[in-house]
């Protein structure tokens, strides 16, 4: 079972290590100590990040097959005569794409204009820290 320190919890959720420590007090999430340091539960804390997360309202009116939609801000446009990179802040996260520059002027795309990325990858890359892959892993925690 993947245990999280409190301070990363509070990282990757986006809060104070109070707030997360004020979840524990409060049952929201559940914690364990070992050698005096307070930890949490991995899967706990990803459905606790799944269940809070605030998804900006989706300003299409279409229907697609694509999953993968982040809707942000346009935060940069660098254009040349033929292609555009185009950077959008979507929640936490940063997303660059790069499309033609006649694209990036038909569909106004500048900075301050809210944006929806959609990514349809067949192939995506997914990493994880060293110490998980030396640690021994239970068959429950590998759900």
């Amino acid at each position: 079972m993947a245990q999280i320190r409190v301070r990363d919890a509070a990282q990757f959720l986006g809060v104070s290590s109070d707030t997360v420590r004020r979840w524990i007090d409060d049952g929201t999430l559940h914690a364990t100590r070992s050698s005096g340091v307070l930890s949490v539960d991995g899967l706990e804390l990803a459905q606790l990040a799944r269940d809070r997360a605030v998804l900006p309202s989706d300003p299409s009116s279409v229907a697609i097959s694509a999953r993968n939609r982040f809707v942000g801000l346009v935060t940069g446009v660098v254009s040349d005569r033929v292609m555009s990179q185009v950077e959008l802040q979507c929640g936490p996260h940063r997303v660059v794409s790069l499309m033609s520059t006649e694209a990036v002027r038909e569909l106004g795309i500048e900075p301050g204009v809210v944006a929806v990325a959609i990514v349809k990858a067949t192939n995506v890359i997914v990493e994880t820290p060293i110490e998980a892959i030396l640690e021994p892993r239970s068959p429950r925690s590998a759900r």
